[in-house]
């Protein structure tokens, strides 16, 4: 199998591990941390280095690629775009759990995550680098663009587009046809009804503006 390696070594983390093993297609050779010492381990595996140390460690290991398993969108985003600019022709692989089920004509793009749980139904495109939790359902025809996340129990109804960076926290329920805008986050038990413009937290039942956000800003 080819190696792999995960970037990223916190509580995600151990879901990615525990996905790629059931997956049973790669060899994950160890993880990349930026913030954990070297030789530390999470779930058997080892910290090799960090973002820095992956031409050496492509080079020496003969690795494939890998994923990152960060939770957080724009930090997720900083990472691959790093990685990019660091290594040569890295792959960034596709974690789906063998319990998500998966409908026809369903895309999913590079360095995303599909849990277990999850229902993503026909025609539906999930963006790369985007993070399908545990137990969420994604109806038919919807569009997740890069970046984005959708957390445990969150239901997306028929084409439903959530834009670049954006959040859709626990439990939240978004009705059909209906667009929310980039780096936006919708909280947890919100109820959306409507359209949410780019760059906004919202949430309530139902689920209102309530300020403005940043890109980057913290919501985990």
């Amino acid at each position: 199998m080819d190696k792999i390696l995960i970037i990223g070594a916190s509580g995600h983390a151990k879901v990615v591990i525990d996905i790629i093993e059931r997956q049973n297609t790669y060899q994950i050779l160890g993880l990349i941390d930026s913030f954990k010492e070297v030789g530390a381990s999470l779930l058997g595996y080892k910290i090799l280095g960090t973002e820095e140390d992956l031409p050496d460690l492509i080079k020496k290991h003969d690795i494939y690629g890998g994923i990152i398993a960060v939770g957080d969108n724009w930090k997720r985003s900083q990472l691959v775009h790093k990685i990019e600019k660091l290594t040569f022709n890295f792959k960034f692989i596709v974690a789906i759990h063998p319990n998500a089920i998966i409908g026809k004509q369903v895309v999913i793009e590079e360095g995303s995550v599909i849990v277990a749980g999850v229902v993503i139904n026909c025609d539906s495109n999930i963006g790369k680098h985007c993070i399908v939790n545990t137990k969420a359902s994604v109806g038919h025809d919807c569009v997740l663009k890069e970046f984005s996340s959708i957390a445990p129990g969150a239901t997306l109804g028929g084409h439903v587009v959530i834009e670049n960076h954006t959040a859709i926290s626990l439990g939240a329920n978004l009705i059909g046809n209906i667009c929310i805008g980039e780096h936006t986050v919708i909280g947890a038990g919100a109820l959306v009804l409507n359209h949410i413009e780019a760059y906004k937290v919202a949430h309530g039942v139902p689920a209102k503006n309530i300020r403005n956000r940043a890109a980057g800003d913290a919501y985990l």
